[in-house]
């Protein structure tokens, strides 16, 4: 049985998700299902993750994957991505996401891409994230492959939710898919 994840990455490649977790054990629960699913239709998944995290998931991919399917399972250190110009700069994460995904596109296999954004402090300034936001919402229309950026909701300030649910044209909510109503493509 295909999850309703699969099936709304098959109808649509060019998918930009916002995913506002809450709690740890859910959202490795989340990734886990992203990256078996994704191993399911065939796909590489990209997994941009800090290293605490990254050690749980890679602790259960172990457990529930053949060390030919974990070999789909591409990771990138969030904080060397996010920070790779010594700040959160959107063209040199896009860069460095470009170089990235290159192989794959260059080589037209099929990728599917998670990405868990964190930032020091909400200090950050937040236009910088609507700024990158929508320039990766580009990109997955012009690399069509499905995408989730998962933030933490008890991080998230009202204008940082607004932001994320105008880039955004779908939300998960733990075990379902909704459209963002307030999308601006």
């Amino acid at each position: 049985m295909k999850s309703e994840m699969n099936r709304l990455f098959e109808d649509k490649r060019c998918v930009h998700v916002l995913y506002a977790y809450q709690g740890r054990s859910n959202y490795v629960k989340q990734v886990l299902g992203f990256i078996q699913d994704g191993i399911k239709a065939g796909e590489h998944v990209i997994l941009i993750e800090n290293e605490p995290v990254y050690r749980l998931i890679e602790k259960e991919l172990s457990r529930l994957l053949t060390e030919e399917d974990r070999s789909y399972v591409h990771r990138i250190n969030n904080f060397d991505f996010y920070f790779s110009s010594g700040s959160y700069h959107p063209p040199a994460i896009v860069e460095h996401f470009q170089k990235s995904v290159e192989p794959f596109v260059e080589n037209n296999v099929s990728f599917r891409s998670w990405a868990h954004v964190e930032w020091a402090s909400m200090e950050e300034p937040l236009h910088i994230i609507e700024d990158f936001e929508r320039i990766v919402d580009r990109a997955v229309h012009e690399y069509s492959f499905p995408l989730i950026c998962a933030y933490e909701d008890e991080r998230m300030p009202d204008y940082l939710i607004d932001i994320l649910m105008e880039t955004h044209p779908y939300v998960l909510m733990e075990e379902e898919f909704i459209t963002s109503k307030q999308y601006q493509a």
